[in-house]
């Protein structure tokens, strides 16, 4: 208990970091799970190539995190989204930019896919979602673990670190909470990111509240008891940033989850900032002032002037977008 207490003072004065997901595509050839926004656009989309974003817009994002002291936590689409080929030329491109391994979070990848993309790879991310096996069946009937923890399986193979996303409040209980932790001690889990259930229109959690924050920072305080070194990320959302402080408290070490471009230097962005202060943390990077940024360093990067012109008018797009504010 003392070297628990220890560990727990030790986790202040620390950095915290943003993680931000950078999303490559809006299409999913699931297109189920019952939470997803995606599950609301599928049939909205006839040609999934249409529904990825532009190499040049992925490119500046990816810069742009660098500039502001930003993490990439993953990359992140839907299920069939990429080929092999094309989601590897996209991982050689963001690593040419922020010289940083990657998480990728698009779906189970086979043992050759894993193989040619581990020399850009950090980890790979399973969305679990919940390891209550009746609430996931009913949440992500075509989303089965097994090939999960499979694709586990191979990471240890090529030494890459897993993640796992979990959702509080898809009617899980804390009294699931062994069940977790029987996942993450039997796949060796090295990152959890939890979210709070966002409802999403369309969806038949529609009219939900999402969970209490209570009952959202008990999920993070009893992992942090259980697996000291375990990396925990919290996805707040626009609604609880006010209890960011609580979450980092409870045993976060980063915090994702907020639409930090569109809501640049906003009040919500200088409340994420007193927030982090308020647990005794410095913040890693800026939500609220603006560096400054030459896009003619995009010409010392080795891409074609095709794509070095693309990426520098993404990157106009987005520094007009955070000065707005």
């Amino acid at each position: 208990m003392d070297n628990l207490i220890l560990k727990q003072k030790n986790r202040s004065n620390r950095k915290i970091h943003f993680e931000r997901a950078i999303f490559t595509s809006w299409y999913c050839s699931l297109g189920d799970c019952a939470y997803c926004y995606m599950s609301t656009q599928k049939n909205l989309i006839s040609d999934p190539k249409k529904a990825r974003r532009t190499t040049a817009s992925i490119l500046a994002e990816a810069y742009l995190c660098k500039k502001l002291g930003w993490k990439i936590g993953f990359l992140s689409a839907g299920y069939g989204s990429y080929t092999t080929e094309s989601i590897l030329e996209l991982c050689k491109n963001i690593y040419k930019i922020n010289n940083e391994k990657l998480w990728l979070n698009i779906g189970i990848l086979n043992k050759k896919t894993i193989e040619k993309l581990s020399p850009y790879l950090e980890g790979i991310c399973g969305a679990v979602e919940t390891t209550n096996k009746t609430i996931h069946e009913k949440v992500a009937p075509n989303k089965p673990i097994v090939p999960i923890e499979k694709m586990y399986k191979i990471c240890d193979k090529y030494h890459l670190k897993k993640s796992m996303t979990f959702i509080i409040g898809l009617g899980e209980t804390i009294s699931d909470f062994n069940s977790f932790k029987k996942f993450i001690i039997k796949n060796k889990i090295d990152k959890i990111i939890f979210y709070a259930l966002n409802p999403i229109k369309g969806t038949i959690f529609e009219h939900s509240k999402g969970p209490d924050i209570d009952y959202f920072i008990e999920w993070i305080k009893r992992t942090r008891e259980t697996f000291p070194n375990l990396n925990i990320v919290a996805g707040h959302w626009v609604n609880r940033v006010n209890y960011i402080h609580l979450m980092l408290d409870a045993g976060a070490d980063s915090i994702t989850k907020f639409p930090a471009i569109k809501l640049f230097n906003t009040k919500f962005a200088k409340n994420i900032e007193k927030e982090i202060n308020k647990a005794g943390c410095e913040i890693q990077g800026t939500f609220t002032k603006m560096p400054k940024i030459n896009i003619d360093e995009i010409d010392n990067l080795n891409f074609d002037n095709l794509l070095k012109n693309r990426i520098k008018i993404k990157l106009k797009q987005y520094i007009s977008q955070l000065n707005k504010n």
